[in-house]
């Protein structure tokens, strides 16, 4: 098991965490009140945290207007 980051608008995978290694960083992560919108949980019980990359960030900076849309990626 472990963390996987991916990008919640092109789904490029930003690094993973060992699971061994980041048990402080899940409790942290699961006492959010928001962790409904940004976690994922696999069968196999790996975690999933849906971040923004570095491309999908500076688009998103140049064009503010992406925000308002659920999916701008095509």
């Amino acid at each position: 098991m472990d963390i996987r980051y991916s990008c919640r608008h092109c789904n490029t995978e930003v690094g993973s965490i060992p699971f061994a290694s980041a048990e402080e960083v899940v409790q942290q992560l699961k006492n959010r009140e928001d962790s409904e919108h940004f976690l994922e949980y696999d069968k196999d019980g790996s975690m999933t945290v849906r971040c923004i990359c570095e491309e999908c960030e500076k688009s998103l900076k140049t064009f503010p207007d992406y925000y308002a849309l659920k999916k701008w990626l095509q």
